[in-house]
């Protein structure tokens, strides 16, 4: 077998593949919309908070349930411990005078 038909057969068996994942991508959110309903409802029913945003530090991955201490949890000046507390202002229940 010649180099250029083995190349040839890996050409074709990597565009039909590309093919395929066009027609999961276009299948996909049709099989997945019971599912998401279900979620749906389960998140409505158990009333949950916001999603989870960053994985680092309690008072980034929810702040909307932050309390105003957190940050400062080792000494009031701290420095900030992880990058995510740059990225995130403050939640809009916490008093402006603070």
């Amino acid at each position: 077998m010649r180099k250029s038909h083995i190349f040839l057969t890996f050409l074709f068996l990597a565009l039909l593949l590309f093919g395929l994942m066009f027609f999961h991508a276009a299948a996909g959110p049709q099989a997945a919309a019971a599912a998401l309903e279900e979620k749906r409802s389960l998140v409505k029913k158990l009333e949950l908070t916001d999603l989870c945003l960053f994985t680092e530090a309690r008072y980034t991955r929810h702040p909307a349930v932050a309390d105003l201490n957190t940050p400062f949890q080792d000494y009031p000046m701290s420095i900030e411990h992880y990058p995510s507390g740059t990225l995130l202002l403050p939640p809009g229940h916490w008093p402006e005078g603070r």
